[in-house]
């Protein structure tokens, strides 16, 4: 792969120190970050690709740590989880390889244009959701909609879940991971979890699954079972360091506790859980914990937008109007979500989440030069770009996104497929898609 240099950018590391250059130059070579630093004291390796940067941001790539494929978008409207679960399972009902991978197409292609470079996908026939990421470059966790429950045979297999280890893990170069994916308490038997977590220790792969998403959910779990999610989650024994938890919106102090002595991971949904009712996760507590907090927007089909730029500003803002306190979740705390932590939760912060030297090269290179972004000026702390990075800054200032090092998005369309081709064929495949779920409407069921 040539190497190539990103000179005269904003860039923001989000390394430990938060350091930020002002006039900055970034060197990749072969897929990796080789040298880093001000402009000036940035020697470039002879005949490098020199791409001028001025008047943009360099950031590390968005990290979406929790999104279901989906081509059901706008469908399943104004209701809360519980309702709206038995409607959302219909696209399950009807889900074949085709729709799988279209979905999957779709999604992932909307993710790179809105600068996201990985994303922890938990969907159906995940080989194919495979072949899309290798199509389009994206970094995928892919983790099977697991469950074994009777009467919830639609969802994926745990030997499904299986075979995806052994023939995707870690292919791609890398790219594509797969994890144990266990849909939610009310899906999976004891012996579900139990299994997922002896085979996280004899592969080495991590754990996803739902908790505590909505208050009237956490009641019937403590009715059916005996325990709260989370004390049921931890008596299966998948709590640790390997195991990412979407949603968590109903932990009390205890709980937080446990996660953080656990080491797990929490995927923050704020734009889903608002849009379900679901209610609003006490991240500022988690964070003090001590807990890794990362952001996800679970997909289409409950948040109708991929965008992290949306993720970060409404994660920040739904806790200063609730809290009635302005400090809460600062930018620079919710710039950390998005990247470096959303890394940490998915066992990648070795390799991705921040600029640094050694790092693999997943970039996200913003337009400044927009009206929304207007005026901006950068110093060492971040000056006004850093808080309109969060606020202000959306897809539309999506200049580049490389991932390891290969450019996927050049000024907003892909490089390695054809938007066009992959909207024309999404349209005609959703629309089949909702009407073979209209004639499985007879056939919904509750969730408990």
């Amino acid at each position: 792969m040539s190497s190539f240099a990103i000179r005269h950018a904003a860039i923001f590391t989000v390394d430990p120190d938060n350091r930020v250059i002002p006039d900055g130059t970034l060197v990749v070579q072969d897929g990796v970050i080789t040298r880093l630093g001000e402009d000036t004291e940035v020697t470039l390796p002879e005949g490098c690709e020199v791409i001028d940067a001025q008047g943009h941001a360099l950031l590390p790539g968005l990290i979406d740590v929790h999104s279901h494929s989906s081509l059901m978008r706008g469908v399943t409207e104004n209701m809360p989880l519980m309702e709206w679960l038995p409607w959302y399972q219909l696209e399950h009902r009807a889900m074949t390889e085709t729709y799988a991978y279209h979905s999957a197409r779709l999604c992932y292609l909307e993710a790179l244009q809105a600068g996201t470079t990985c994303v922890m996908d938990m969907f159906r026939f995940m080989d194919r959701c495979a072949d899309a990421a290798a199509e389009l470059g994206l970094r995928v966790q892919l983790a099977p909609y697991v469950a074994d429950r009777p009467g919830k045979d639609f969802f994926s297999t745990r030997e499904e879940n299986r075979r995806l280890i052994h023939s995707h893990h870690d292919t791609q170069q890398g790219r594509v991971q797969v994890w144990l994916g266990l849909e939610h308490l009310f899906y999976c038997t004891e012996d579900a979890y139990r299994e997922a977590a002896a085979l996280s220790r004899e592969y080495g792969v991590g754990i996803h699954t739902h908790a505590s998403e909505q208050k009237e959910e956490e009641q019937a779990v403590t009715a059916d079972l005996g325990r709260r999610s989370l004390a049921m989650l931890d008596h299966y024994g998948i709590l640790g360091e390997r195991t990412l938890l979407a949603h968590c919106v109903w932990l009390n102090d205890e709980e937080i506790a446990r996660v953080a002595d656990t080491g797990t991971s929490i995927a923050h949904c704020p734009v889903s859980n608002a849009k379900l009712a679901s209610g609003v996760a006490r991240v500022p507590e988690m964070l003090k914990a001590g807990v890794n907090v990362g952001l996800g927007t679970d997909g289409p089909v409950c948040n109708n937008s991929l965008s992290l730029f949306e993720e970060m500003k409404f994660a920040s803002l739904i806790q200063k109007a609730t809290r009635l306190d302005a400090t809460a979740l600062p930018a620079e705390q919710i710039l950390r979500m998005a990247t470096i932590n959303g890394a940490r939760a998915l066992g990648l912060d070795y390799q991705i989440g921040s600029l640094e030297v050694g790092k693999k090269a997943d970039l996200l290179l913003l337009d400044l030069q927009c009206a929304n972004l207007t005026p901006f000026s950068v110093d060492a702390r971040g000056g006004n770009l850093l808080w309109n990075l969060v606020f202000s800054a959306g897809p539309q200032n999506v200049a580049g996104v490389w991932v390891d090092g290969r450019r996927l998005i050049r000024n907003g369309a892909p490089t390695l497929v054809s938007g066009q081709t992959v909207l024309t064929e999404a349209q005609q495949q959703g629309l089949a898609l909702h009407e073979a779920c209209r004639q499985l409407a007879h056939t919904r069921t509750s969730m408990v």
